[in-house]
Formats: structure tokens, C-alpha cells, sequence
């Protein structure tokens, strides 16, 4: 754990490992939200349907939830270092399928895969918690979180500007293909100039990769109720491109994913259980235990922050296009105001979770977010363009503050399950977006965002069975030896 002086202007030690994570945030996010400010050249050039359209736009987050747990376990094993360079360089390659593809199944397949490049927020998660002590995770986290978001809001400025400078019916192709070398690139990058940890810092790993360790029999079962709705996420989108919506699959072809989904539930809840079997024999003692529930109203809490991010960022242009009857590149300039917010955003959250506690930053936050949510609703053309954008940005800071402040929780519950607690947290917050743009896909746009603000009710609610961390982390070296992580 570095000890240096948080100093966002140095670019040396722990600061280095911070600014190369949150870059490499930022290009994953430009990545996999390219689409969205294109959305006109992209409908015309291929010829898409509107439903096709909202289609891609749960597409692109589903795969998601499956890669966060994936890619977090898989960080939690191998490190970060190695995982990160190998999601940029490998999710390239769906990025220039998709700004080659010309047809809605070409765009489906290719954005299917360039899902899992949104599994990348989950390993920077692990390596800033290495380098940095815990009056200053939430601060660096947020920082982490809140720039490398800014991605989405930076496709959002210079995609369709790109488009219209490369002109023509490609114009958006190449726009798309520029993010995806972006992020080959920086895979070289990120690999040749960072570390795990700090030089004599220990890397904590997983005893076993086929599942998350739980600490008691009551949380082992808590953790298959939490899985559920992440295989009900992805029914929901096979139902979504079955024959009772777009069409896409046939009916044999969607009976056959339902019953992979339960078979892989089955699957999963075998290797957890062999995971985790000997706790119903022998109680974990109890300096070694953790609390899972704090997984749990996290991973709710994710649910409705990044979760109506992931949704919002993906309508909002569209939104304000249709609502205000502006082009594609002011309707993009607009919307990308929401996601501006994360530059300050949220780190501010994380800061204040670091200053005044996890716990009651979060009441405070989540309380914003509904309200916020609730105005957003009321929003339509009679209302003045700069008191709509002021209304969104205003929404935004509490979700992204939130956002910086659950963050500033996951690495504080067990230090060498980060990856897997941050992957399935972030998985939630895909879990989210593909409930809220399925909501959106069947709804008008003032109950989508007032669905939005009813769920971030209840994660208010949840934030009552979360107790504030404190006291310290157990962990074993691997030579046997004991290290107390301290969290606050």
C-alpha cells in the first residue's frame, strides 16, 4: 500500500496506477457507448427499424452482467495488470466488426460481444484498492470511477463530430473504428507501465475460482437469492429477441437459451456450493468472517445508480432530439451533460464517504437520486432547453456521487474477493439497465424515469440492513502468516 500524498498532479507512484486506470476506463466506456450518439447515421446507414434500435441498446449492456462476474473473478486470480491490457486489446476486435457490420444481425452479434468490454470498471476497482490506503479509497475510487465514466459523455461530444468530418453514409464507421483503436492501443500501454500492487505489497487471492467464498450458512444462501435476478436479466432479453419481441430468434432457438439459462443457474449453485461446503461442517472462525449482506444492498444500490446511468446515457440523446427537435450532433452535445457530472461527480461522492462516513452518505444520496428521478419525468417541450439540462445534470450528480459512494464500500469487505464483490455489484448495475431499457422499450418516457426513481425507493430502504464498515480485514499470506487489512 503506497503512502504517498494523494496529489491528482503527480503522475508517479500510486498516482500513476490511478491515472493509467481511469484512462483506461475511459477508453473501455467510449467503446462500449459509441453507439448511442450515433444513433441517426447508424438507423439510416444500415436501415434499422426503431425496435431493432432499442433492441441494440439492451444488447449492448447484457452480456455485461455475466462479464463482470466473469472478468472479476478472473482479476481477483491473475491481477489486474494482465486482465485489463487483455479486455482492451481482445474487445477491439467486436468494435471493428460492429463499424464494419451491414445488417441488424452483423450489429447484434458485434455488440453483443463488445458487452464485455463494460467488465473493465471491475478491474480497476482491485488495483486502485491495492495502492491506496482506506481514508483515501473512496476518494481515489471515485476519481477511478468518475473520469473513466466521463467516457460515455465524451463519445457522446465527439462521435457525431467525428462522423460529420469523415463525411458520407461511413462517416459513423469510422468514428467507431477510431475507439476501437483507441483501446488496442492502451492495452500495450496499460501492460508495460503498471503493477498489481506496490513493490512488497502482498497480492490476496481467492482460494478457489469457482464461485465466491461466503463466511456462513446464512450467507451462502443469501447468495444464491442475489444471483437470481442476474439469469433473470438475461431471460428478460431473450424474451426481448424472441417472437414475442423483435423476432430475432425463433421460438425452439429461445426455449433452448431459457433452458441453458436454469441449467447454468444449476451449474453455478453446484461449484458455489463446493466452494463454499465446508462451512456447513465447520463454522469459520469469527476473525476470518465477513458480512455478505453488505454485498447484497450494495448490489441493489448499484442497481439503481448505474443501472439508470447505463439506461439514461443510452436514451438520452434520442430524448432530447425528439423532445427539443434538435440535430444528432446538439442532441448528443446536450445529453452528454448528464455524463459530464461524473468528472466531479463522483469522486465527490467518494470524498464524502471517506470524510463522513459510508453509510450516511449513501441515505443522503440515494434520497437525491429519487427525487431527481421523479423531476426528470415532468420534463417535456414546453420546458426551456437550459432548465431541462440543468434538471439532468442536477439528477446526475446524485446517481454518480452514489455511484463514487458505493465503490468507496466494495473494497472494504474483503480484500481478496474485490474483484468477484465489485464484479457482481457492477454486474447489477447491468442488471439494471437491461430492466430499465426493457421498461423504456414498453413505455413512455415519463413513467421510464419514474420506474427509475420508485426503485431507487427501495435501494433507500435497503440502506437500513447496512452496517458502516469498521474494524479490520483479515487475511493469510500464502506463507501462512496473518495480514489485518484495517478499514478505516
Amino acid at each position: 500500500m503506497s503512502v504517498d500524498k494523494f496529489n491528482l498532479l503527480s503522475f508517479t507512484g500510486k498516482m500513476k496506477t490511478l491515472h493509467l486506470s481511469w484512462i483506461a476506463f475511459f477508453i473501455t466506456f467510449m467503446v462500449w457507448f459509441n453507439m448511442a450518439p450515433l444513433k441517426g447515421a447508424i438507423v439510416d446507414g444500415v436501415g434499422l427499424t426503431l425496435s431493432e434500435w432499442k433492441t441494440l441498446l439492451i444488447i449492448n449492456v447484457a452480456l455485461t452482467i455475466p462479464a463482470r462476474v466473469i472478468i472479476g473473478a478472473l482479476t481477483d486470480k491473475f491481477g489486474p495488470r494482465i486482465v485489463y491490457s487483455a479486455l482492451m486489446g481482445i474487445c477491439s476486435i467486436p468494435c471493428f466488426m460492429f463499424a464494419l457490420a451491414d445488417s441488424f444481425t452483423q450489429l447484434v452479434i458485434a455488440r453483443f460481444a463488445l458487452g464485455c468490454i463494460g467488465a473493465g470498471f471491475v478491474v480497476g476497482i482491485r488495483m486502485v484498492s491495492e495502492w491506496f490506503p482506506p481514508k483515501e479509497l473512496g476518494t481515489a475510487e471515485g476519481v477511478y470511477g468518475g473520469w473513466g465514466n466521463f467516457g460515455s459523455a465524451a463519445a457522446a461530444f465527439t462521435l457525431p463530430t467525428l462522423a460529420i468530418l469523415f463525411g458520407g453514409e461511413d462517416g459513423w464507421r469510422y468514428a467507431v473504428g477510431i475507439t476501437g483503436l483507441m483501446s488496442l492501443l492502451f492495452s500495450f500501454v496499460y501492460y508495460k507501465n503498471t503493477t498489481d500492487t506496490p513493490k512488497g505489497s502482498t497480492y490476496f487471492r481467492p482460494k478457489n475460482l469457482g464461485g465466491m467464498e461466503v463466511t456462513s450458512v446464512g450467507d451462502f444462501y443469501l447468495l444464491l437469492f442475489m444471483k437470481t435476478p442476474m439469469y433473470l436479466a438475461l431471460a428478460l432479453l431473450n424474451w426481448k429477441l424472441s417472437p414475442q419481441g423483435v423476432s430475432l430468434l425463433s421460438e425452439n432457438v429461445a426455449l433452448i437459451i431459457y433452458l441453458g439459462l436454469v441449467a447454468l443457474y444449476v451449474y453455478d449453485a453446484y461449484a458455489t456450493y463446493n466452494v463454499n461446503k465446508d462451512i456447513f461442517v465447520t463454522p469459520v472462525p469469527e476473525a476470518h468472517r465477513y458480512s455478505f449482506k453488505q454485498v447484497a444492498v450494495l448490489n441493489v444500490l448499484y442497481f439503481a445508480t448505474f443501472g439508470s446511468e447505463l439506461a439514461v446515457v443510452s436514451m438520452l440523446p434520442a430524448f432530447f432530439a425528439e423532445t427539443f427537435e434538435l440535430n444528432m450532433a446538439t442532441a448528443g452535445l446536450l445529453a452528454g451533460m448528464y455524463a459530464f457530472m461524473n468528472l466531479m461527480s463522483r469522486p465527490g461522492g467518494g470524498m464524502i464517504s471517506d470524510r463522513f462516513g459510508r453509510r450516511k452518505t449513501l441515505l443522503i444520496l440515494t434520497a437525491g437520486l429519487a427525487i431527481g428521478y421523479f423531476c426528470l419525468s415532468l420534463i417535456d417541450s414546453s420546458w426551456p432547453i437550459w432548465l431541462a439540462v440543468i434538471a439532468v445534470m442536477a439528477c446526475s450528480f446524485f446517481v454518480q456521487s452514489g455511484e463514487g459512494a458505493v465503490f468507496a464500500v466494495v473494497p472494504l469487505i474483503k480484500r481478496r474477493l474485490t474483484g468477484q464483490i465489485a464484479g457482481m455489484t457492477g454486474a447489477y448495475g447491468n442488471v439494471g439497465a437491461v430492466v430499465y431499457l426493457t421498461v423504456y422499450s414498453l413505455v413512455d418516457t415519463p413513467t421510464f424515469f419514474t420506474v427509475i426513481a420508485c426503485t431507487a425507493v427501495i435501494g433507500f430502504i435497503a440502506l437500513f440492513f447496512m452496517k458502516e464498515p469498521s474494524g479490520a480485514m483479515t487475511e493469510v499470506r500464502e506463507d501462512g502468516s496473518v495480514e489485518l487489512i484495517h478499514v478505516t
